[in-house]
């Protein structure tokens, strides 16, 4: 029998352990956690995001702050607001909500965050320290993957790991975290020749890319561990990933439901690794 790798309860468990912490954080130290997501423009998906992710941080009892931005305005007026975040004492985790407009450089902005509160571990240097597996702020999503594969005992150590899609976002990080855990890695992409022929290898298949449906029975090796972190919205409204669900599931030893697999976890993440920062950056160990 396939074993569903239910992403919203845990997410559930560990946004409670964190309000816990939380509350004996400020009742012992007095300290809060301070965490400030910056959002540029309308775009839906980022909106609902954002929307969920101040939720939570209150929920669990974070000073929460979110500077929306119009979609015209300029790079400096953006850099200007990182600056602003990066000396604010009573923030200890900031995220850039991407994608951004055209007219803003990503790449510029990213580096623009302080290292220290880089809570989506975009910056180079935290990927520099990725590479050479020091995992203390890492991207989320990567990061929620491996908290949902280890909370169902699936080691990857050993294992071929195939990864579709090379994004900074997860495609590359998640890559280099399987890596780190002793997997052999292939990273699957546009350029790729033959798909099918990569992905039936894999013992665990890991598909990012937001194409609805590329995933089907023909790219996967009966018994393969499927994560899907794909969310798109299909032509009648539902929300769907990577994966031909039904067609996979039969053959997969275990799999990621979209919505409720990896969409949880990357919030209930980006929660756990703001606490964590939080106490890092007071020298408060507890």
């Amino acid at each position: 029998m396939t074993t569903i790798l239910d992403g919203k309860q845990l997410a559930k468990e560990i946004r409670q352990v964190v309000a816990t912490k939380t509350r004996q954080l400020i009742d012992k130290a007095g300290v809060t956690p301070g965490l400030a997501v910056v959002l540029v423009g309308d775009d839906p998906a980022s909106q609902t995001y954002v929307k969920l992710k101040e939720r939570h941080a209150k929920e669990v009892g974070f000073h929460s702050v979110v500077r929306r931005l119009d979609e015209s305005v300029s790079q400096e007026e953006v850099l200007a607001v990182i600056r602003d975040l990066n000396n604010d004492q009573a923030i200890d985790a900031i995220l850039v909500q991407l994608p951004l407009p055209q007219q803003i450089d990503t790449d510029i902005v990213l580096r623009a965050v302080e290292p220290k509160k880089d809570v989506d571990g975009f910056h180079a240097m935290n990927l520099g320290n990725l590479v050479q597996k020091d995992e203390t702020l890492v991207p989320c999503t990567p990061k929620g993957i491996i908290t949902l594969l280890d909370h169902y005992q699936i080691d990857v150590m050993g294992k071929k790991v195939v990864v579709v899609g090379e994004s900074l976002i997860v495609g590359r990080p998640m890559a280099l975290m399987c890596l780190n855990r002793g997997a052999t890695v292939t990273v699957c992409h546009i350029h790729t020749k033959d798909l099918a022929a990569e992905t039936k290898q894999a013992d665990v298949l890991i598909s990012a890319t937001g194409v609805l449906g590329l995933i089907t029975k023909e790219h996967l090796k009966p018994g393969a561990v499927v994560i899907d972190v794909g969310m798109v919205r299909d032509s009648d409204g539902s929300l769907k990933g990577d994966v031909c669900y039904s067609e996979v599931l039969p053959l997969a030893s275990a799999i990621t439901p979209v919505p409720g697999g990896v969409g949880p976890m990357t919030i209930a993440s980006l929660l756990e690794q703001t606490l964590e920062n939080t106490m890092k950056l007071h020298n408060i160990d507890y």
